[in-house]
């Protein structure tokens, strides 16, 4: 499901290597809300908005997950008012589950490009070379091309998705974003893009 887990688990320095955490994990933070009854001896009483993968998560394991996740800290329990407990991500939860939709980044390409350049300058320390060479890996996965060795260049609105790659990362202090019109020899990356 999660490509290159066990890289990007050193570089975001977590590990869920079961996939059925991993998608109850990403179905939490998209908002799938478990019904629980009051009572500890029942088990689910309501499944609300039951995606096809909860289906495939057996409710033994589904049950032993989401008691691990409170263990962990990565969800919370919020009593409704008809009696139902709403399962919720923590903080922390929402962070983790943050760093697993990563990998679905897309850049939203216009129809009109609006001739400004946006760039993403890097000076990371040696001690997190494998986050550098992950977000290198990253810029290029997501269409940027590279106008020197910490320094890529893409032709459309990013900012966003530059923003949240760089939170996940943890490496704000270490990143700046431009966006300029113009800079010498662009017709070479105006070629790699196609806007001639």
């Amino acid at each position: 499901m999660l490509k290159d887990l066990w890289t990007r688990s050193i570089i975001i320095n977590m590990i869920i290597k079961s996939e059925a955490k991993q998608k109850a994990l990403l179905l939490l933070v998209a908002g799938v809300a478990l019904g629980f009854s009051r009572s500890p001896k029942n088990y689910f009483t309501i499944l609300r908005g039951v995606a096809r993968e909860w289906k495939e998560i057996k409710r033994n394991k589904l049950v032993r997950i989401v008691r691990e996740f409170y263990n962990d800290r990565i969800i919370d329990y919020k009593e409704k008012d008809d009696g139902t407990v709403e399962i919720v991500l923590t903080k922390d939860g929402k962070k983790k589950a943050l760093k697993y939709q990563i990998d679905e980044i897309k850049i939203k390409k216009p129809d009109k490009w609006d001739k400004k350049w946006r760039i993403v300058i890097f000076d990371i320390p040696e001690k997190k070379k494998k986050i550098r060479e992950a977000l290198r890996d990253k810029l290029k996965e997501i269409g940027f091309k590279e106008l020197q060795k910490s320094v890529f260049i893409y032709p459309y609105p990013c900012e966003d998705e530059i923003d949240f790659i760089i939170e996940v990362f943890e490496i704000r202090p270490h990143v700046r974003f431009l966006i300029v019109d113009s800079f010498t020899n662009e017709e070479q990356f105006r070629l790699k893009f196609e806007l001639i």
